[in-house]
């Protein structure tokens, strides 16, 4: 087999289709969030403005959270000196996972090297472990669970998505000797809409099995410490597992569970994914905990970002760009077309100095690819002008239909 041929030409059909994805090498500017610069294949820059981080609230960016970083440097050194088990527990570690577990109110947390190994690690081992396990896996679940879900090679289960109705069904419909889990998210990243908790713990609860609850997304964000959606509802005692992230709102990196000591104990013990992974670097934690601290006590961050949110919505819908209704924090602007998006994103990158990445299959079924906007509490208003302005410009240029008000 000619390999080489193979991969160009399966590179060549992304293109073709417009699916292909570029990287834009950027270079953040500390305390200049969210600005950036661009740096250029011919050796020039740009500067340009970043419209679709997952540094929900600037934290990586905040001065708390960068001097607890430099601290922990200048303490400990660079690295965390190798897995958890084999010397690399450093006291940040365990500091961290404190405040993580103080945050949603568990037992206790344990730490991952991101979000996504974290759902890989604890459902895969879970449902693993768990003999007879069936897990009843909402339809627009995040690719980390899916992947942990599949790993584990337990029965599963898919219910419409946010269907409350369907999920009691399959539910209703299992062996009631088995033991379940449902996995589900709080906001999900590419439509921004939110489950509805409430209504599926309950249904969980009739039937015996646990809540496994994806926060990754929320966390920071929602709720009065920033515990996320469940702790806005005061539902956090009712889920079982709350996983979350600690490189979107809180600005760093890494992931992590918040449960009962035992089950913690219990995923720790049995995860190849925790087992055998160098640990996060001491500053890593220091920082996320500082991060953490900050936001358990301060409002501005989040209300700052709402009132970004609603202007952006407002001036979106003076000009009739279409975007897709939630309640959340994210801005899925429609295009519905993959070659238009990819398009628009090099229009307004290359020419207006806005940078937003198109989002096309797989992330997105096709015919609703989309810019994934994501305003935060530093983008100004002549940002948001200058970004609805270009978007109106480009909107006619690729004779895309308006949403009527």
């Amino acid at each position: 087999m000619d390999f080489e041929a193979y991969f160009q030409g399966e590179l060549g059909a992304l293109r073709d289709e417009g699916r292909y994805r570029v990287f834009a090498d950027l270079e953040r500017h500390r305390g200049g969030f969210p600005r950036a610069t661009r740096h250029l294949e011919d050796g020039s820059t740009q500067d340009v403005t970043v419209w679709c981080s997952n540094d929900y609230l600037g934290m990586g960016q905040n001065p708390k959270v960068v001097d607890a970083m430099k601290a922990a440097i200048d303490q400990c050194g660079a690295g965390a000196g190798g897995t958890r088990n084999i010397s690399g527990t450093n006291h940040s570690h365990v500091l961290l996972e404190r405040e993580l577990a103080d945050l949603h109110g568990k037992q206790s947390a344990l730490l991952f090297t991101s979000g996504y190994v974290s759902n890989w690690a604890a459902l895969g081992t879970l449902a693993s472990k768990l003999p007879g396990c069936i897990v009843f896996s909402d339809a627009g679940n995040h690719a980390s669970m899916i992947e942990g879900i599949r790993h584990s090679r337990a029965e599963k289960v898919i219910w419409k998505h946010n269907n409350v109705r369907d999920l009691a069904a399959r539910l209703a419909a299992a062996d009631p000797r088995a033991p379940k889990i449902v996995a589900f998210e709080s906001v999900y990243s590419m439509d921004g809409d939110i489950a509805p908790i409430r209504e599926i713990v309950e249904v969980a609860e009739r039937f015996g099995a646990m809540t496994y609850l994806d926060e990754v997304h929320a966390v920071g964000l929602y709720g009065p410490r920033g515990g996320g959606i469940a702790e806005r509802e005061g539902l956090m005692d009712r889920i079982t597992v709350i996983e979350g992230t600690l490189g979107k709102a809180i600005g760093v990196m890494g992931g992590y569970i918040a449960a009962s000591e035992a089950l913690c104990d219990f995923v720790r013990s049995f995860a190849s994914g925790f087992i055998f992974t160098t640990a996060l670097p001491p500053a890593l934690a220091g920082g996320a905990v500082a991060s953490i601290r900050h936001l358990k006590v301060s409002n501005e961050e989040r209300l700052m970002q709402r009132d970004r949110v609603a202007r952006l919505r407002s001036l979106l819908d003076r000009r009739g760009i279409p975007y897709m209704p939630n309640d959340s924090h994210i801005v899925p602007v429609m295009v519905g077309n993959a070659a238009k998006c990819k398009w628009i994103s090099d229009l307004l990158l290359d020419h207006h100095g806005i940078y937003v990445q198109p989002i096309n299959y797989p992330t997105v079924p096709r015919t609703t690819e989309r810019l994934r906007i994501t305003p935060t509490p530093f983008h100004s208003d002549a940002d948001i002008d200058h970004l609805v302005g270009a978007l109106h410009q480009l909107w006619s240029r690729c004779a895309l239909s308006r949403a009527v008000a």
